[in-house]
């Protein structure tokens, strides 16, 4: 038999403490661009939507939250589900040959150099 706490609805997280790891706005550019594996293998065909898909390349993810939203890049639904669901970020990064880290962070400085993305860090800095 189960003891009664199993049965009581879980207490969710404000997530509040995350605020500072969130920007929409990057994620909304993100969403805009090509797949970030349709531009590293020439046969890749994408699948779904590109979505911003995260990358944990400095161990800031921590449990039950997203990482930072600057460790983000685009990738569609095809190459995100086999991110995510077949090999994994080692696995994934030696398939398609790139570093995750060195990705997320030309895409961050890119956009930093956007108007939006320097209005964004002057009002963050």
């Amino acid at each position: 038999m189960l003891p009664r706490a199993a049965f009581k609805p879980r207490r969710q997280n404000s997530h509040k403490a995350d605020s500072w790891k969130r920007c929409e706005p990057y994620l909304r550019w993100l969403r805009t661009l090509p797949c970030f594996i349709s531009l590293q293998d020439r046969t890749h065909v994408c699948e779904g939507k590109v979505r911003a898909c995260h990358f944990d390349p400095w161990g800031d993810k921590g449990m039950g939250t997203k990482v930072s939203d600057q460790a983000a890049m685009p990738m569609c639904d095809g190459a995100h589900a086999e991110q995510t669901d077949v090999l994994g970020w080692p696995k994934f990064q030696r398939k398609y040959a790139f570093d995750g880290r060195d990705v997320v962070t030309a895409y961050w400085l890119q956009w930093l150099k956007t108007p939006r993305g320097r209005a964004w860090e002057a009002e963050h800095s």
